[in-house]
């Protein structure tokens, strides 16, 4: 009996996993584990929300306020904005407009699980250089380039590991490709980073024909469930991108949220402010927590990579977490199995992390 078979490069692709929310039991737990805003989402946004709108109606399909209020945040041009369903979407655009079967798509070894899929969706071969202490290595990076490479991800801030590649260490990276190479600098944890740092890849996007910035409303701004994300980059890409992107693809909702966000930059910067301090106390408390084999990748995201080397295992720190309450991300699937990542929580589940790990090793909380 026949049926419907897919082209085999789909038949390869494993579905995306989520960070969990439950316990082996069932039970809900605090999730750690999807790098959310702790504070929730601007009162502006959620009041922007709460207005309601016809449901009934298409949303405006170019996102065109949503697009003049990005490029008035960020002085840049609404026509070379692209609003998407996340930044995922706008990432396997950018992937499927220049890739297929034979080619390649690079990032560094410990990125964003989605790259993998970005480029088997399309029968292109994802390729993977060797970091540098967990994080993005440029020289590593350039010399993975062959005449096969038609994009390359960089996730800076890097997820899972946290780790950042300064402006000039991004700029050498694209000096260092050939012009029609895609070089993507996927910025979601960007309003984490020190506000000196978050134009940079910006005017490399504008000064140049292949750099392509992303971004999402999913972190800093707190607007997960919306799916709200953009990319900026040159005519010629933003047309390509325009090209695949669905049609309606940013609802109502999703914009007007975006849009009231957008204008609360005070609550971007508190929870810029939350994420450093509790960031620096969980890793100050783990690194006391050396002698036991327990050490902290350094970041600027709103996540510690927390790796297990010593008597206690990564699985018996997610299993005590677990029962203290909190989903965390076990990373064995991405070549980390003997880490956790950690998103910034609260500054009581902050807390309780650090207690329930103070524990795990025999120190008292």
């Amino acid at each position: 009996m026949s049926r419907p078979e897919p082209k085999p490069w789909i038949a390869q692709i494993h579905a995306y996993v989520p960070g969990k929310s439950k316990s082996a039991s069932g039970k809900p737990l605090v999730k750690l584990s999807a790098n959310e805003n702790p504070l929730g989402s601007s009162p502006t946004a959620l009041a922007a929300l709460a207005e309601g709108h016809v449901a009934a109606d298409y949303p405006d399909p170019d996102a065109r306020a949503l697009r003049e209020a990005i490029a008035a945040v960020h002085g840049l041009d609404p026509a070379l904005i692209v609003c998407g369903t996340g930044s995922g979407e706008l990432l396997h655009c950018a992937v499927q407009a220049l890739c297929g079967p034979g080619d390649e798509v690079l990032a560094s070894r410990y990125s964003f699980s989605l790259y993998p899929l970005l480029a088997q969706k399309v029968g292109a071969t994802p390729v993977f250089a060797e970091p540098e202490g967990y994080g993005a290595n440029v020289d590593n990076l350039l010399a993975a380039v062959t005449d096969r490479t038609r994009v390359v991800l960089l996730d800076n801030p890097n997820n899972p590991v946290g780790t950042f590649l300064p402006p000039s260490e991004v700029a050498r990276l694209h000096a260092g490709l050939p012009s029609d190479v895609l070089l993507v600098v996927d910025e979601a944890y960007g309003e984490y980073v020190d506000p000196a740092f978050q134009s940079d890849a910006f005017a490399l996007a504008a000064a140049h024909e292949n750099v392509l910035v992303s971004r999402t409303f999913s972190k800093a701004y707190g607007l997960a469930s919306e799916r709200v994300g953009w990319v900026t980059g040159s005519a010629h890409l933003i047309d390509l991108v325009n090209r695949l992107r669905g049609a309606f693809n940013v609802s109502v909702s999703g914009q007007k949220a975006a849009i009231a966000a957008l204008g609360d930059q005070a609550f971007v910067a508190a929870s810029r402010e939350h994420n450093t301090r509790e960031r620096a106390r969980l890793a100050d408390s783990i690194a006391m927590l050396g002698n036991h084999g327990i050490s902290a990748v350094p970041s600027e995201a709103n996540f510690l990579l927390v790796r297990f080397e010593g008597a206690v295992t990564a699985t018996q720190a997610l299993e005590a977490l677990s029962d203290a309450g909190y989903a965390v991300r076990h990373l064995p699937s991405q070549g980390l199995p003997d880490a956790l990542r950690i998103t910034i929580g609260t500054t009581e589940a902050v807390t309780d992390v650090i207690a329930t790990l103070r524990q795990l090793c025999g120190e008292a909380a």
